[in-house]
């Protein structure tokens, strides 16, 4: 089966700056990372292998990416919006 990559470069190719900078910093955004990451990679595996689970847990799986997705998209536009008002 052809899997879609989605890890944060792939889904934000612009922001690779905002991305590196804020996955530096840790915290609450380093974790939000690697909630994304992880849950991506999950969702990944089970595409690639065809494994076999309900449709409702993958689709489940994949909404909870969508608005961590979400979440790290507003804070790289805060991020990236603090930038520019600093310079």
């Amino acid at each position: 089966m052809r899997v879609d990559h989605h890890d944060l470069y792939t889904e934000f190719p612009d922001m690779r700056d905002a991305i590196d900078a804020l996955k530096a910093q840790g915290g609450y955004i380093g974790s939000l990372f690697g909630r994304y990451n992880r849950l991506t990679g999950k969702v990944e595996d089970l595409e690639e292998h065809d494994m076999p689970v309900a449709d409702f847990t993958l689709e489940d799986m994949k909404k909870a990416r969508v608005k961590l997705k979400d979440e790290i998209f507003h804070l790289l536009m805060a991020f990236r919006a603090g930038q520019k008002h600093s310079a």
